[in-house]
Protein backbone atom coordinates (compact mmCIF):
# COMPACT_ATOMS: atom_id res chain seq x y z
CA UNK A 1 0.00 0.00 0.00
CA UNK A 2 1.81 3.25 -0.98
CA UNK A 3 1.20 6.11 1.45
CA UNK A 4 2.63 9.48 2.92
CA UNK A 5 4.52 10.30 6.13
CA UNK A 6 5.80 13.70 7.88
CA UNK A 7 8.51 13.19 10.17
CA UNK A 8 10.46 16.01 11.69
CA UNK A 9 13.07 18.18 10.25
CA UNK A 10 15.61 15.71 11.11
CA UNK A 11 13.77 12.63 9.89
CA UNK A 12 13.30 11.14 13.36
CA UNK A 13 9.07 10.16 14.15
CA UNK A 14 8.19 9.01 18.08
CA UNK A 15 11.92 9.38 18.78
CA UNK A 16 13.00 6.63 15.93
CA UNK A 17 15.54 7.82 12.95
CA UNK A 18 14.61 7.14 9.03
CA UNK A 19 16.34 7.68 6.07
CA UNK A 20 15.39 7.63 2.52
CA UNK A 21 15.74 5.30 0.40
CA UNK A 22 15.60 2.10 3.10
CA UNK A 23 13.13 -0.37 5.11
CA UNK A 24 12.56 -0.44 8.77
CA UNK A 25 10.64 -3.44 10.35
CA UNK A 26 9.70 -4.28 13.58
CA UNK A 27 8.72 -7.69 15.41
CA UNK A 28 6.42 -6.28 17.75
CA UNK A 29 2.98 -6.78 17.21
CA UNK A 30 1.03 -4.13 14.48
CA UNK A 31 -1.38 -1.97 16.76
CA UNK A 32 -2.43 0.99 15.87
CA UNK A 33 -1.03 3.80 17.68
CA UNK A 34 0.90 1.46 20.33
CA UNK A 35 3.72 -0.16 17.93
CA UNK A 36 4.59 0.23 13.88
CA UNK A 37 5.06 2.98 11.92
CA UNK A 38 2.33 5.25 11.04
CA UNK A 39 1.17 7.07 7.51
CA UNK A 40 -1.44 8.41 5.50
CA UNK A 41 -2.90 7.46 1.93
CA UNK A 42 -3.89 11.09 1.45
CA UNK A 43 -1.08 13.06 2.38
CA UNK A 44 -3.45 16.31 3.62
CA UNK A 45 -4.56 13.88 6.83
CA UNK A 46 -1.10 13.20 7.80
CA UNK A 47 -1.16 17.21 8.78
CA UNK A 48 -4.32 15.94 11.61
CA UNK A 49 -1.70 14.62 13.45
CA UNK A 50 1.82 17.01 12.35
CA UNK A 51 1.86 20.74 12.16
CA UNK A 52 1.61 22.04 8.43
CA UNK A 53 5.24 23.55 8.74
CA UNK A 54 7.72 23.50 6.21
CA UNK A 55 10.39 22.43 8.27
CA UNK A 56 8.89 19.03 8.33
CA UNK A 57 10.03 16.12 6.39
CA UNK A 58 7.90 14.91 4.31
CA UNK A 59 8.02 11.30 2.60
CA UNK A 60 6.34 8.99 -0.15
CA UNK A 61 6.33 5.55 1.62
CA UNK A 62 5.12 1.76 0.95
CA UNK A 63 3.66 0.14 3.57
CA UNK A 64 5.15 -3.95 2.71
CA UNK A 65 4.33 -5.05 6.32
CA UNK A 66 1.34 -6.41 8.16
CA UNK A 67 -1.03 -3.16 8.15
CA UNK A 68 -3.59 -2.40 10.80
CA UNK A 69 -6.18 0.13 10.56
CA UNK A 70 -9.28 1.32 12.87
CA UNK A 71 -12.61 1.01 11.47
CA UNK A 72 -13.46 4.41 13.12
CA UNK A 73 -10.64 6.14 11.71
CA UNK A 74 -10.08 5.68 8.36
CA UNK A 75 -7.22 8.43 7.88
CA UNK A 76 -4.68 6.85 9.54
CA UNK A 77 -2.59 3.48 9.39
CA UNK A 78 0.08 1.71 10.44
CA UNK A 79 2.59 -1.33 9.15
CA UNK A 80 5.21 -3.67 10.84
CA UNK A 81 7.64 -2.72 7.67
CA UNK A 82 7.96 0.56 5.74
CA UNK A 83 9.81 1.35 2.78
CA UNK A 84 10.48 5.20 2.41
CA UNK A 85 10.54 5.75 -1.56
CA UNK A 86 11.56 9.25 -1.69
CA UNK A 87 11.47 12.47 -0.46
CA UNK A 88 8.75 15.18 -1.32
CA UNK A 89 9.63 18.86 -1.62
CA UNK A 90 7.41 21.17 0.08
CA UNK A 91 6.67 22.75 -3.03
CA UNK A 92 5.54 19.15 -4.80
CA UNK A 93 3.61 18.87 -1.66
CA UNK A 94 1.28 21.81 -1.59
CA UNK A 95 0.12 20.80 -5.52
CA UNK A 96 -0.64 17.31 -3.46
CA UNK A 97 -2.45 18.85 -0.96
CA UNK A 98 -4.57 21.19 -2.17
CA UNK A 99 -6.84 20.90 -5.26
CA UNK A 100 -6.60 24.44 -6.39
CA UNK A 101 -3.57 25.85 -8.05
CA UNK A 102 -0.56 27.96 -6.39
CA UNK A 103 -1.54 27.42 -3.05
CA UNK A 104 0.54 27.98 0.30
CA UNK A 105 -2.32 26.72 2.78
CA UNK A 106 -3.85 23.15 3.10
CA UNK A 107 -6.74 21.53 1.87
CA UNK A 108 -7.62 24.36 -0.83
CA UNK A 109 -9.91 23.38 -4.04
CA UNK A 110 -9.93 27.24 -4.58
CA UNK A 111 -6.86 29.08 -5.79
CA UNK A 112 -3.55 31.11 -4.42
CA UNK A 113 -4.70 30.61 -0.70
CA UNK A 114 -2.36 31.03 1.72
CA UNK A 115 -5.02 29.88 4.32
CA UNK A 116 -6.63 26.39 4.68
CA UNK A 117 -9.48 24.33 3.29
CA UNK A 118 -10.67 27.54 1.42
CA UNK A 119 -13.00 26.39 -1.42
CA UNK A 120 -12.72 30.28 -2.84
CA UNK A 121 -9.56 32.04 -4.42
CA UNK A 122 -7.16 34.57 -3.16
CA UNK A 123 -7.51 33.90 0.26
CA UNK A 124 -5.03 34.27 3.57
CA UNK A 125 -7.49 33.20 6.04
CA UNK A 126 -9.02 29.44 6.77
CA UNK A 127 -12.69 27.71 5.59
CA UNK A 128 -13.41 30.51 3.04
CA UNK A 129 -15.55 29.80 0.16
CA UNK A 130 -15.48 32.89 -0.96
CA UNK A 131 -12.42 35.10 -2.87
CA UNK A 132 -9.96 37.29 -1.34
CA UNK A 133 -10.85 37.07 2.38
CA UNK A 134 -7.98 37.23 5.27
CA UNK A 135 -10.79 36.40 7.77
CA UNK A 136 -12.23 33.02 8.21
CA UNK A 137 -15.18 31.24 7.33
CA UNK A 138 -16.43 33.74 5.09
CA UNK A 139 -18.95 32.94 1.75
CA UNK A 140 -18.50 36.15 0.95
CA UNK A 141 -15.60 38.02 -0.71
CA UNK A 142 -12.70 40.47 0.07
CA UNK A 143 -13.63 40.21 4.18
CA UNK A 144 -11.25 40.46 7.08
CA UNK A 145 -13.57 40.03 9.44
CA UNK A 146 -15.04 36.01 10.35
CA UNK A 147 -18.05 34.02 9.56
CA UNK A 148 -19.18 37.18 6.47
CA UNK A 149 -21.47 35.91 3.94
CA UNK A 150 -21.81 39.26 2.60
CA UNK A 151 -18.33 40.98 0.48
CA UNK A 152 -16.11 43.76 1.67
CA UNK A 153 -16.40 43.34 5.28
CA UNK A 154 -13.91 44.05 8.33
CA UNK A 155 -15.98 43.46 10.71
CA UNK A 156 -17.51 39.65 11.88
CA UNK A 157 -21.01 37.46 11.05
CA UNK A 158 -22.19 40.52 8.65
CA UNK A 159 -24.67 38.79 5.76
CA UNK A 160 -25.13 42.59 4.08
CA UNK A 161 -21.82 44.06 2.42
CA UNK A 162 -18.53 46.94 3.48
CA UNK A 163 -19.22 46.68 7.17
CA UNK A 164 -17.03 47.41 9.53
CA UNK A 165 -19.33 46.56 12.63
CA UNK A 166 -20.72 43.33 13.53
CA UNK A 167 -23.61 40.73 12.74
CA UNK A 168 -25.32 43.48 10.23
CA UNK A 169 -27.58 42.66 7.38
CA UNK A 170 -27.36 45.52 5.89
CA UNK A 171 -24.69 47.53 3.87
CA UNK A 172 -21.68 49.96 5.36
CA UNK A 173 -22.54 49.81 8.98
CA UNK A 174 -20.20 50.70 11.16
CA UNK A 175 -21.73 49.09 14.25
CA UNK A 176 -23.76 46.22 14.85
CA UNK A 177 -26.52 44.47 14.31
CA UNK A 178 -28.62 46.56 11.93
CA UNK A 179 -30.74 45.51 8.95
CA UNK A 180 -30.48 48.79 7.72
CA UNK A 181 -27.87 50.70 5.67
CA UNK A 182 -25.55 53.32 6.22
CA UNK A 183 -25.69 53.23 10.10
CA UNK A 184 -23.05 54.68 12.46
CA UNK A 185 -25.26 53.44 15.36
CA UNK A 186 -26.42 49.66 16.38
CA UNK A 187 -29.26 47.83 15.78
CA UNK A 188 -31.17 49.75 13.31
CA UNK A 189 -33.68 48.95 10.61
CA UNK A 190 -33.84 51.96 8.77
CA UNK A 191 -30.90 53.76 6.91
CA UNK A 192 -28.33 56.80 7.48
CA UNK A 193 -28.38 56.33 11.84
CA UNK A 194 -26.15 57.47 14.06
CA UNK A 195 -28.28 56.50 17.05
CA UNK A 196 -29.66 53.28 18.09
CA UNK A 197 -33.09 51.16 17.48
CA UNK A 198 -33.71 53.46 14.94
CA UNK A 199 -36.68 52.38 11.96
CA UNK A 200 -36.79 55.68 10.40
CA UNK A 201 -34.09 57.06 8.69
CA UNK A 202 -31.38 59.52 9.32
CA UNK A 203 -31.86 59.82 13.23
CA UNK A 204 -29.39 60.81 15.66
CA UNK A 205 -31.29 59.97 19.00
CA UNK A 206 -32.61 56.50 19.57
CA UNK A 207 -35.95 54.67 19.32
CA UNK A 208 -37.12 56.47 16.52
CA UNK A 209 -39.90 55.49 13.92
CA UNK A 210 -39.54 59.12 12.26
CA UNK A 211 -36.72 60.33 10.08
CA UNK A 212 -33.87 62.97 10.72
CA UNK A 213 -35.01 63.24 14.57
CA UNK A 214 -32.22 64.00 17.19
CA UNK A 215 -34.38 63.55 20.11
CA UNK A 216 -35.35 60.00 20.91
CA UNK A 217 -38.74 58.16 20.25
CA UNK A 218 -40.20 60.41 17.97
CA UNK A 219 -42.60 58.76 15.01
CA UNK A 220 -42.45 62.13 13.54
CA UNK A 221 -39.93 63.94 11.47
CA UNK A 222 -37.08 66.30 12.18
CA UNK A 223 -37.87 66.85 16.03
CA UNK A 224 -35.10 67.43 18.74
CA UNK A 225 -37.53 66.93 21.45
CA UNK A 226 -38.39 62.86 22.48
CA UNK A 227 -41.49 61.45 22.28
CA UNK A 228 -43.14 63.65 19.22
CA UNK A 229 -45.53 62.82 16.46
CA UNK A 230 -45.26 66.15 15.17
CA UNK A 231 -42.66 67.69 12.49
CA UNK A 232 -40.03 70.36 13.68
CA UNK A 233 -40.80 70.61 17.25
CA UNK A 234 -38.30 71.83 19.73
CA UNK A 235 -40.95 71.54 22.65
CA UNK A 236 -42.24 68.76 23.89
CA UNK A 237 -46.02 67.73 23.03
CA UNK A 238 -48.95 67.48 24.92
CA UNK A 239 -50.74 64.06 24.98
CA UNK A 240 -54.18 63.61 23.53
CA UNK A 241 -56.06 61.99 26.73
CA UNK A 242 -59.30 60.92 26.45
CA UNK A 243 -59.40 62.59 23.31
CA UNK A 244 -59.12 66.05 24.81
CA UNK A 245 -55.27 67.60 25.13
CA UNK A 246 -53.74 67.66 28.31
CA UNK A 247 -51.25 69.09 30.56
CA UNK A 248 -49.34 65.91 30.45
CA UNK A 249 -46.30 65.02 28.05
CA UNK A 250 -46.30 62.02 26.56
CA UNK A 251 -42.83 60.63 27.91
CA UNK A 252 -44.79 62.44 31.47
CA UNK A 253 -47.24 59.56 31.20
CA UNK A 254 -45.09 56.78 30.04
CA UNK A 255 -43.47 57.31 33.57
CA UNK A 256 -46.77 58.36 35.61
CA UNK A 257 -48.39 55.79 38.32
CA UNK A 258 -51.28 55.40 36.44
CA UNK A 259 -49.45 53.97 33.69
CA UNK A 260 -47.68 51.54 35.54
CA UNK A 261 -50.70 50.11 37.47
CA UNK A 262 -52.27 49.63 33.88
CA UNK A 263 -49.66 47.88 32.92
CA UNK A 264 -50.65 45.41 35.39
CA UNK A 265 -53.33 44.25 34.06
CA UNK A 266 -52.85 39.94 33.11
CA UNK A 267 -54.26 38.89 29.58
CA UNK A 268 -52.54 35.35 30.04
CA UNK A 269 -52.21 32.95 33.40
CA UNK A 270 -50.84 29.69 33.46
CA UNK A 271 -53.32 27.02 34.43
CA UNK A 272 -52.39 23.56 36.62
CA UNK A 273 -54.00 20.37 35.66
CA UNK A 274 -55.51 19.85 38.70
CA UNK A 275 -57.41 23.50 38.32
CA UNK A 276 -58.61 22.63 34.96
CA UNK A 277 -62.14 22.18 33.92
CA UNK A 278 -63.34 19.01 32.06
CA UNK A 279 -63.76 20.97 28.99
CA UNK A 280 -60.31 22.61 29.21
CA UNK A 281 -58.81 19.16 29.48
CA UNK A 282 -60.17 18.12 26.20
CA UNK A 283 -59.27 21.54 24.03
CA UNK A 284 -56.09 21.51 25.84
CA UNK A 285 -54.50 17.66 25.84
CA UNK A 286 -50.85 18.66 25.70
CA UNK A 287 -51.72 19.13 29.38
CA UNK A 288 -50.55 16.04 30.05
CA UNK A 289 -47.33 16.50 29.10
CA UNK A 290 -46.51 20.15 30.03
CA UNK A 291 -48.53 19.70 33.45
CA UNK A 292 -50.91 22.54 32.64
CA UNK A 293 -51.85 25.09 29.80
CA UNK A 294 -51.55 28.98 28.96
CA UNK A 295 -55.29 30.44 29.59
CA UNK A 296 -55.54 33.89 27.43
CA UNK A 297 -57.56 35.75 29.04
CA UNK A 298 -60.29 38.53 27.07
CA UNK A 299 -59.57 42.20 28.44
CA UNK A 300 -62.78 42.59 29.79
CA UNK A 301 -62.54 40.00 31.89
CA UNK A 302 -58.93 40.83 33.30
CA UNK A 303 -59.42 44.33 33.55
CA UNK A 304 -62.14 43.54 35.56
CA UNK A 305 -60.08 41.30 37.99
CA UNK A 306 -57.29 43.73 37.88
CA UNK A 307 -59.97 46.41 39.15
CA UNK A 308 -61.56 44.31 41.99
CA UNK A 309 -57.84 43.78 43.54
CA UNK A 310 -56.79 47.17 43.30
CA UNK A 311 -56.92 49.52 46.27
CA UNK A 312 -59.14 52.46 47.24
CA UNK A 313 -55.47 54.35 46.41
CA UNK A 314 -54.28 53.01 43.49
CA UNK A 315 -58.28 53.41 41.95
CA UNK A 316 -57.95 57.24 43.02
CA UNK A 317 -54.30 57.55 41.03
CA UNK A 318 -56.33 56.21 37.92
CA UNK A 319 -59.31 58.14 38.17
CA UNK A 320 -56.89 61.25 38.21
CA UNK A 321 -55.41 60.87 34.75
CA UNK A 322 -55.83 64.16 33.44
CA UNK A 323 -59.52 64.18 31.72
CA UNK A 324 -60.82 60.98 33.12
CA UNK A 325 -63.98 60.17 31.41
CA UNK A 326 -65.96 57.00 33.30
CA UNK A 327 -67.53 56.56 29.85
CA UNK A 328 -65.16 55.94 27.98
CA UNK A 329 -63.27 54.38 30.37
CA UNK A 330 -65.70 51.80 30.47
CA UNK A 331 -65.85 51.56 26.90
CA UNK A 332 -62.32 50.01 26.56
CA UNK A 333 -61.67 48.69 29.26
CA UNK A 334 -65.46 47.46 30.70
CA UNK A 335 -64.65 47.94 34.02
CA UNK A 336 -67.52 50.88 35.63
CA UNK A 337 -66.09 53.36 37.81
Amino acid sequence: MKGYKVFNSDWTCRGFKFEVGKVFETELPTRICDNGFHYCTKASDCFNYYGFDSKNKVAEIEAIGVIDSKECEDTKHCTSKIHIIREITWQELLTIVNEGKDNTGLCNTGDWNTGDRNTGNGNTGNLNTGNCNTGNWNTGDRNTGNWNTGDWNTGNGNTGDCNTGNCNTGNCNTENWNTGDWNTGDRNTGNGNTGNLNTGNGNTGDRNTGNRNTGDRNTGDWNTVNYSSGVFCTEPQKAIIFDKPSNLSLQNWWNSDARYLLNRIQTISWVYTKNMTDQEKTLHPEHEITGGFLKVIHIVEAAEKWWSKLSNCDKDTVKSIPNFDSDKFYKITGIKV
